[in-house]
């Protein structure tokens, strides 16, 4: 009798090579994933950290008015994507910085706004142990997790 199939033996093979390529497979799908959100919080940070130099560019070139006492620096995030009355413009047209804030990757909640995803430092905290303030000189992520590089996201 001719029979057609697969033995018992063909069968537990097969599941166990496909088996070992899952295993195989997750670790790494964990660590690519986690280096497209490496790569999302650098670019990120490069945008937010761009946006508040140009901003401290304007105050300094005269673009934006500065109150005495003041470092120079935007009060929040928000003021970035707002923007601020151009103080050479006769038109009184606005200077707009970013087009959105980038959200923190490494957040855990995407029901919070993304200005609230990030640590803020202010001009006059000092860099090892930075507060916010008045004023927005640097972001940091609120991340407690460590890059594949080996140091904590909140210090990139």
């Amino acid at each position: 009798m001719n029979a057609r199939g697969f033995t018992l033996m063909e069968l537990v093979v097969t599941l166990a090579l496909i088996g070992l390529a899952a295993m195989v497979a997750l670790p790494l799908y964990e660590i690519s994933s986690t280096r497209l959100k490496e790569s999302e919080l650098k670019l990120a940070l490069r945008q937010i950290r761009t946006a508040l130099d140009n901003y401290r560019t304007a105050v300094d070139t005269g673009q934006i008015a500065k109150e005495a006492g003041d470092s120079g620096y935007p009060p929040s995030l928000e003021v970035l994507v707002n923007g601020v009355e151009n103080a050479r413009d006769l038109n009184h047209s606005r200077l707009v910085f970013l087009r959105r804030i980038p959200r923190d990757p490494f957040y855990p909640d995407p029901a919070q706004p993304a200005q609230q995803t990030w640590a803020l430092r202010s001009y006059g905290s000092p860099p090892n142990d930075p507060l916010p303030g008045n004023d927005v000189y640097d972001v940091a992520s609120l991340s407690s997790g460590k890059g594949l590089n080996g140091i904590p996201y909140k210090d990139w």
